[in-house]
């Protein structure tokens, strides 16, 4: 089928913290549907069927709970609701953002995905009601061809977000298509943890994502376009994912994404939004782990000459590093429970250090989550101190197999070159409870090939 993304820099209020009237925040939201409306229309000379939004893209960000008030509209939550807003713009009132979205879809005979921040008055009685007496939820919504509401999601991992509410339970939530059967819908942050969207993956057996975002590039393990990849290969689905574009705050990073192709647009250089469009298969072939080309342990070297540990900051956790010195060798190194194990092997010798380096435990700053990583990064100069640096370009051509004995099943295989391009492993898959990755060669310079696991029991 045929889909498409948008990379949407929104026009953001100068002031978000002021207080306006509900007909300056439409006015401001009308200019970013204005610029979506263009995009539909653009994507449906390409022959997409459905397009995703990114998260914030219609009203921006950075708002208190009384400022973002004007912005909302109002939605009907309950699935028994059939609600066409183009059609029936008189049954609601405050629907003017879903009405001009539903329109797009209807006009362009596209299914329409996007996010926009939602009001739902809540009873006193309600132990879950805010002092407001009204919830205020960051949503996508999904429209079929015909303009239909076919879902909507209420976002559950809130990332500082002072404006929202979490919903009381996880929404779980799907939309039937009929070029590509069901599709899941989660948002951002939500994305690193098993609520809703590991959950809602497993439960429907989905093969389709689509997943807006406003997703903050942080090198070398979560930056968007890895991660979102690496989370395609992990469960072996199909994903639409959509980013704001704003450079200044490290925003951009969208892309379509099957388990062994992708399609994506990382850009902090220039300014304007960017659509992605591209035909990708509808079902995504199991991957074959070749199990023949497995790592042996290598053979205990005496302690004679072995690489130093030491220890340095990476993602704001404290990683235990062994440096990778000379052309080719095999490196292990522990901490907690995780042992990680590297053969490698360079086609030239550059003057770059890497480092392979063990995380196990509680990550705490920016969210808190449990961690299991084992990562081969580019670092930023040749001292010690600068491994866990954000390293954007590389030179060195590394073979190398990556493995540990990860404690959790949940492993994002990460693999990013030179530029902030990707890269797929050629082998991956569990051995002997160890998870490993090989790859012969990569596409340009390495700049992290990790394997990024996610113990969700030890948050």
């Amino acid at each position: 089928y045929v889909a498409a993304v948008y990379e949407h820099e929104s026009i953001l209020s100068p002031n978000p913290a002021a207080l306006v009237d509900r007909q300056s925040a439409l006015e401001l939201m009308g200019r970013n549907l204005d610029i979506y409306e263009q995009q539909v229309v653009a994507a449906a000379r390409q022959g997409a069927q459905i397009i995703v939004f990114p998260e914030d893209g219609i009203h921006g960000f950075n708002f208190t709970r009384s400022s973002i008030y004007p912005y909302l509209d109002f939605v009907p939550h309950s699935q028994s609701v059939k609600w066409n807003p183009c059609r029936e713009s008189y049954l609601f009132n405050d629907t003017e953002v879903l009405q001009r979205l539903s329109c797009m879809a209807l006009k362009n005979k596209m299914f329409l995905v996007a996010n926009v921040g939602t009001k739902e008055l809540c009873e006193r009685t309600d132990p879950h009601c805010p002092s407001d007496g009204r919830y205020q939820f960051n949503t996508n919504v999904a429209f079929n061809d015909d303009g239909m509401l076919v879902a909507t999601y209420r976002k559950h991992n809130l990332y500082f977000e002072y404006a929202f509410d979490t919903p009381p339970e996880p929404d779980y939530k799907l939309f039937d298509t009929p070029f590509a059967g069901k599709f899941g819908m989660f948002t951002c942050f939500d994305i690193l943890f098993f609520e809703p969207a590991v959950n809602l993956i497993r439960k429907y057996n989905l093969k389709q994502v689509v997943y807006p975002t406003a997703w903050m590039n942080q090198l070398p393990l979560l930056s968007a376009v890895e991660f979102q990849q690496a989370f395609a290969t992990a469960f072996n689905i199909n994903i639409l994912a959509a980013n704001i574009h704003h450079p200044t705050l490290g925003m951009t990073g969208s892309g379509i994404y099957t388990p062994v192709k992708s399609f994506i647009y990382h850009n902090m250089e220039s300014y304007g939004g960017k659509l992605i469009v591209a035909e990708i298969p509808v079902t995504t072939t199991d991957y074959k782990t070749n199990l023949e080309k497995t790592p042996g342990r290598g053979s205990e070297k005496g302690n004679d000459g072995l690489p130093p540990l030491f220890y340095a900051e990476m993602m704001y956790d404290n990683f235990t590093f062994v440096p990778l010195w000379g052309g080719k060798g095999e490196l292990q190194v522990c901490a907690n429970t995780l042992c990680c194990y590297l053969n490698y092997q360079q086609a030239v010798l550059t003057d770059e250090l890497y480092a392979l380096g063990v995380f196990d435990g509680l990550h705490t700053v920016h969210g808190t989550y449990y961690v299991q990583a084992c990562a081969l990064v580019k670092c930023g100069g040749l001292s010690f101190s600068t491994c866990g640096q954000e390293v954007t370009d590389a030179t060195a051509l590394i073979d190398f197999q990556l493995w540990g004995n990860m404690s959790t099943p949940y492993i994002f295989p990460l693999l990013l070159t030179s530029g902030i391009t990707l890269d797929y492993a050629d082998h991956r898959g569990w051995k002997n409870n160890h998870y490993f990755i090989s790859k012969n060669r990569t596409s340009s310079g390495l700049l992290t090939a990790a394997l990024y696991g996610r113990w969700y029991e030890k948050d």
